[in-house]
């Protein structure tokens, strides 16, 4: 039997349920159980085609005769029809079709059309026009077709494969498809630049900003001119309120607190966690057994400018443990604290000027410090207060534990206590 009869042999074997198996040679009784390895497949116990063997299915979008799928294609999508893509995928590449497989979205209709459900779509081929009219079965095909079917014959006369190819046919696009194009057209955006993509349906307005510059640069001008006054210098007392004017973090003196004075510095400053009995270990090998009332921090902070130029800052914050050393920074005091932790004890802020902690953690920041791997404690649960976990094991993490702390304790002073910020 001819090659160009493969599609009809296959429809009818799965029309009829006749078996279908694979041979590794012409002869059907070569049998082997795996398709990768087999070179024929064989219908019923004697019918056997090539598995690249061409058929006359023609390819989505194809003009042309000779672009057809070859009949493992048609087979591997009937044979994986309930598959999922992916494994159908996967099984079309295992047999060696990189290309050339039944795509997603033409198998249910391949398969559709070899079980005797659907329509072709004028995508099969005739046999007539095939074969040149009543050439008899057996006989080489003429034309693109004969040239897939036929390869031998092909590469010992190449010229008459070349005079014979067919003409292409002029594509003509349906009328329906082109109204359905059109409307979808007309439902587009169209993104002229990237101004366009960026600037949305209303401009933001920055003439305020551009004013208060303007008047900055101004000012600038004036006194930078020869023979300008002097601006005046601020008087002694207040460069010292200018001073006393740092933000202050009150931590838990608890002997079970995370943060102590042995080690709030090191944690904060330098983002490395000490175990508290160790940090109290080592300042005592230091010379200093008993820890200072009031600790400064310098924090160092790097800004990015819009034009791209850094600005490092230095800030600088006091850390106290108790209410009388909060009492050494006057009687303004309680309102530069900026962060109070906690280890959820209630008894810390018996003496402090907010002894209830929702009331006290509505004029500061709060911060309950805990393990990481501890369970959450219900004793807080109705307090205005930020978890901060620190590792007890890993100190690569200490470092965005620290930045994170930063991060919240700066939104919150820019939005409660903003004459705070340095």
């Amino acid at each position: 039997m001819s090659s160009e009869d493969a599609l009809s042999a296959l429809q009818q074997a799965i029309q009829s349920g006749s078996p279908i198996s694979y041979s590794s040679s012409s002869s059907a009784q070569d049998i082997t159980a795996s398709l990768p390895n087999a070179t024929h497949i064989v219908f019923g116990t004697t019918t056997t085609f090539p598995k690249t063997a061409p058929t006359r299915y023609r390819k989505p979008g194809s003009t042309t005769d000779s672009d057809v799928y070859s009949l493992e294609a048609l087979y591997l999508a009937w044979l994986y029809r309930d598959a999922p893509g992916a494994e159908y995928m996967k099984h079309a590449r295992e047999n060696g079709l990189g290309v050339g497989f039944v795509s997603i979205t033409e198998r249910k209709k391949v398969v559709d059309w070899l079980e005797g459900r659907g329509g072709d779509d004028g995508r099969i081929i005739p046999l007539g026009s095939a074969t040149g009219g009543g050439t008899p079965p057996g006989t080489p095909p003429r034309g693109s077709f004969a040239s897939l079917a036929t390869p031998q014959k092909a590469r010992a006369a190449p010229t008459a494969a070349v005079s014979s190819s067919p003409t292409k046919r002029r594509y003509v696009p349906d009328a329906a498809d082109m109204e359905v194009v059109k409307k979808i057209k007309e439902g587009e955006i169209e993104l002229q630049d990237r101004t366009t993509v960026l600037r949305g349906t209303k401009p933001n307005n920055y003439s305020s900003v551009r004013t208060s510059i303007i008047e900055r640069l101004k000012k600038m001008k004036e006194s930078s001119r020869p023979g300008a006054p002097a601006q005046p210098t601020a008087p002694l007392a207040d460069s010292k309120s200018r001073k006393r004017n740092y933000p202050i973090i009150i931590i838990s003196s608890s002997p079970t607190s995370l943060i102590t004075m042995y080690n709030v510095k090191r944690f904060l400053q330098e983002s490395i966690f000490e175990p508290p009995q160790d940090a109290k270990a080592r300042a005592a090998a230091e010379g200093n057994p008993k820890p200072e009332d009031m600790i400064p921090l310098y924090r160092k902070k790097t800004i990015i400018e819009t034009s791209g130029r850094e600005i490092e800052t230095h800030s600088r914050y006091f850390v106290v443990d108790s209410v009388e050393a909060l009492s050494k920074f006057g009687t303004d005091a309680w309102d530069r604290v900026v962060c109070v932790m906690t280890t959820g004890q209630q008894w810390q802020f018996r003496p402090y000027k907010w002894s209830e902690p929702r009331v006290l953690f509505h004029h500061v920041k709060g911060i309950y410090v805990t393990w990481s791997n501890d369970p959450p404690n219900p004793k807080i649960k109705d307090w205005n207060v930020t978890e901060l976990k620190i590792d007890p094991h890993r100190r690569h993490v200490d470092k965005s534990t620290v930045a994170n702390f930063w991060k919240i304790l700066d939104s919150w002073i820019q939005a409660n206590k903003p004459w705070l910020m340095t």
